[in-house]
This record gives structure tokens, C-alpha cells and sequence, in this order.
């Protein structure tokens, strides 16, 4: 069993916007950092962002942390990336997965099996 689902992506024009969503299951899901991750065709997942069950976060690299922001609802289970000023470079399937602790994901841990994730596809 998978207990988090993507959602929210989508085709957008570069310089557009997307707010991705991560659904978590069980009341377990706020303890947990969690983390988005992305795969391009041909290339591995790659880690973007993460945060932490207190709300600290780490980002891949300067060019996403200027762009994207990730950010969590515990009372609903919820973790966010808003995802602006998007680039032909972001599209990918983008997952989300969790670990103890952001630091944990960025170095490519993650607790459970892989979902379907979400498409984002960036025009230009």
C-alpha cells in the first residue's frame, strides 16, 4: 500500500505556475519529513525539495529554492510545492515520498514504494 498520492500537476507555458499536492494517510504522516522528487525521461529521480515534520525545509539547489516552495498542512495531512516561474527543464513526473528527516531524502532515502506521481509538462 502506498500512503501518498500526487496531484496537481499538469501542461503549463514557461514562466507559468503549478501547485503540486502530496496526500498523506494515517496519522503517522505528521511526524514524517517529506520530501518531492522528479524524473525526466531518460535521466534518474532526482531530489527538489523537502521539509520537515516541524516545517524546516532544503531545496535541491539555489535555482529551485528562488522558485519553488514547499510547505505542509498537518491537520489535513497535506504537503505543498508551489512551483512558479516554471521552465521547459522542470518537466518531469514529479513524486513524493518521506523519511525521517529532510536531510534523509535529499541524500535519495525514502520510506515507502514509489506512487504514480504527477506530470508536469513545460511548454515554451
Amino acid at each position: 500500500q502506498v500512503p501518498l498520492v500526487e496531484s496537481g500537476g499538469g501542461l503549463v507555458q514557461a514562466g507559468g505556475s503549478l501547485r503540486l499536492s502530496c496526500a498523506g494517510f494515517g496519522r503517522s504522516f505528521s511526524s514524517y519529513a517529506i520530501g518531492w522528487f522528479r524524473q525526466a525521461p531518460r535521466t534518474e529521480r532526482e531530489f527538489v525539495a523537502a521539509i520537515g515534520w516541524y516545517g524546516s525545509t532544503l531545496y535541491s539547489e539555489d535555482s529551485v529554492k528562488e522558485r519553488f516552495t514547499i510547505s505542509r498542512d498537518n491537520a489535513k495531512n497535506m504537503v505543498y510545492l508551489q512551483m512558479n516561474n516554471l521552465k521547459p527543464e522542470d518537466t518531469a513526473v514529479y513524486y513524493c515520498n518521506a523519511e525521517a528527516t529532510p536531510d534523509l531524502l535529499r541524500q535519495g532515502s525514502h520510506n515507502f514504494e514509489w506512487g504514480q506521481g504527477t506530470q508536469v509538462t513545460v511548454f515554451s
